[in-house]
């Protein structure tokens, strides 16, 4: 690698300083912590591109993943999101300012709310989505697609695990 990798010289340090100590989870987790904040960076960028951040573009990827008619009530769009009800509804209230979604009475129930992409929402992340897609084939450029199959195995080992 020729960039210098400083977690292995954290490591390296602390082996030298503290010999009775295994910082090897530190090797894993100081680079997962890297990775994603490294990656989280190039994702923010690329989402300011089309003029909206994170937590938007999750809640419109989750009302299009929804399928046709692209509406989600609450409660499902913060389960989608994996936030907060909180945190939702102000995604919602800054999409909704912007155009890109619209709440609307649930039909036959004129207390509950659902929210659906406008056809604003939907071309915006029907293009912002492929452009997302492209940036993250490039951040795992370095791995082989044998490699990406391993590493999304383990992750996914450590998420449920």
């Amino acid at each position: 690698m020729a960039e210098v990798d400083r977690v292995a010289t954290f490591v390296e340090q602390w082996r030298r300083e503290r010999p009775d100590l295994d910082p090897s989870p530190m090797a894993v987790i100081g680079r997962m912590r890297r990775i994603s904040d490294d990656f989280t960076a190039a994702l923010v960028a690329n989402y300011r591109r089309f003029g909206i951040g994170e937590g938007e573009f999750d809640v419109l990827c989750a009302l299009r993943r929804a399928g046709d008619p692209f509406a989600l009530n609450p409660g499902e769009l913060a389960e989608h999101t994996m936030v907060t009800a909180g945190a939702t509804s102000k995604r919602v209230d800054r999409l909704e300012a912007a155009g890109l979604v619209a709440r609307q009475a649930r039909a036959g129930d004129g207390r509950g709310r659902v929210v659906t992409l406008t056809p604003e929402g939907r071309r915006l992340i029907d293009e912002a989505y492929p452009a997302h897609l492209e940036l993250e084939e490039g951040l795992l450029g370095p791995l082989s697609r044998g490699e990406r199959e391993q590493l999304e195995a383990l992750l996914r080992k450590l998420v449920v695990g």
